[in-house]
């Protein structure tokens, strides 16, 4: 397993945290997914997710389906930022 932590932004906070969507995309892949807000900064948003493998997470969030379920969440794909535990 490789564990990330991911940072980005939503247009709504609460709206992405009730979303079903994570788990319906994660979930039948084997990752588990960890929901973190920033308490100072209301748009600001963060994952710690454990993969199987890196070449498992990058086809998946090239999908389509991963375009789908961010545009649901509000989530802003230009600021995800994506950390690999070393």
């Amino acid at each position: 397993m490789t564990t990330l932590m991911i940072f980005h932004e939503v247009d709504d906070v609460e709206h992405w945290l009730s979303s079903p969507k994570r788990e319906e995309l994660f979930g039948p892949l084997g990752f588990t997914v960890r929901t973190f807000v920033d308490p100072e900064k209301t748009n600001r948003v963060g994952l710690i997710v454990d993969v199987p493998d890196m070449e498992t997470f990058q086809r998946t969030l090239e999908s389509e389906a991963a375009a789908e379920a961010m545009k649901f969440d509000g989530v802003r794909p230009e600021t995800i930022v994506t950390l690999v535990e070393s």
